[in-house]
């Protein structure tokens, strides 16, 4: 049987992939240093599924544990990450030695293992403030921030590795991701978990400049549904790709959205745009489509919905 390695595998959208090929039968291995994840991530799956993860505890900068955890595996899926503007703005370093050497780490691991295929996530923060909307790929990057950086950097080191040794690798630039089990507590907490443990709570939810910004919202299933597509499709190899809704939407009709799903009016507490930050985002997605035959499946308006349920009836994440 197939094993997958998924790194940040008890991160959120790590461990949604995880659990997605658990409960399809396949052999999983998690390696995760429990910095960000969370053991409960992976808990709740069936119990048959249960005996298909198999969990690692390790660093990405761990040269010989990243070997060790790729032993035996047929396609990597890379999640694990700093994945944080505002601490690389902090801390360029760190983030730099699990961002960019972690991932070369992976990349060696899997030449060494004789793994089919690497899969890594990337990020929309390459494009940085780039004026002409849609995203494309083909379009020069401005990363803007240090994570944005590190990100353009993997997809070069995926792009070399595959040059040189033949490695097949895909890399996917994540524009917002969402859904449930979104820590809003992470110091990195993407816009939407934040925005319903705020309103959850009665309390003002803050926003960085002044909310009409945009950005393109992809619910959990759709970026999982990516990812496996990304590992199995033959035309993908070498591929960097868009994974997005195509829709762009600003924080201000996000939180209307939002309120009238709680049955609340949102009083914002506005708050000086941070560093790092992009104004406006929204992908063109043509390219995943064609090549991997990927189309959001699921709307923002069910998908918030679908969050917003899981934040009432699950305890916040600490």
């Amino acid at each position: 049987m197939e094993r997958y390695l998924v790194t940040g595998g008890a991160g959120f959208i790590g461990s949604h992939l995880a659990r997605a090929l658990a409960e399809a039968g396949k052999q999983v291995r998690v390696f995760d240093d429990f910095s960000s994840g969370r053991m409960d991530n992976l808990a709740g799956v069936s119990a048959d599924a249960a005996t298909n993860i198999e969990i690692v505890r390790g660093d990405l900068r761990d040269t010989e544990a990243v070997r060790a955890a790729a032993a035996g595996v047929e396609v990597i899926f890379h999640e694990g990450a700093i994945a944080s503007v505002p601490r690389s703005v902090v801390e360029p370093e760190t983030t730099l030695d699990v961002n960019v050497k972690g991932l070369l780490h992976v990349l060696e691991a899997a030449r060494q293992a004789g793994v089919r295929r690497v899969v890594i996530a990337s990020s929309s923060a390459i494009y940085g403030d780039t004026p002409t909307l849609p995203l494309r790929e083909s379009m020069p990057p401005r990363p803007l921030s240090p994570y944005a950086a590190h990100k353009l950097m993997d997809e070069h080191l995926c792009a070399v590795y595959a040059r040189l040794y033949g490695l097949e690798t895909v890399a996917l630039r994540y524009f917002n991701v969402f859904g449930p089990r979104q820590d809003p507590n992470s110091e990195y907490a993407a816009v939407i978990p934040r925005f319903a443990a705020k309103l959850r709570a009665g309390e003002r939810p803050t926003v960085y400049g002044d909310g009409e910004q945009t950005r393109d919202f992809i619910h959990i299933s759709d970026v999982v549904r990516a990812n496996l597509l990304a590992a199995s499709v033959a035309g993908a190899a070498g591929g960097v790709f868009n994974i997005g809704s195509g829709e762009r939407i600003s924080l201000n009709h996000l939180l209307r959205i939002a309120g009238e799903l709680f049955g609340v009016e949102p009083q914002p507490d506005y708050q000086p745009p941070r560093a790092g930050d992009i104004h406006d985002s929204v992908a063109d997605i043509s390219q995943a489509r064609e090549a991997l035959g990927f189309a959001p499946q699921m709307p923002f308006r069910a998908g918030l919905a679908d969050l917003l349920r899981a934040s009432t009836t699950a305890p916040a994440a600490g």
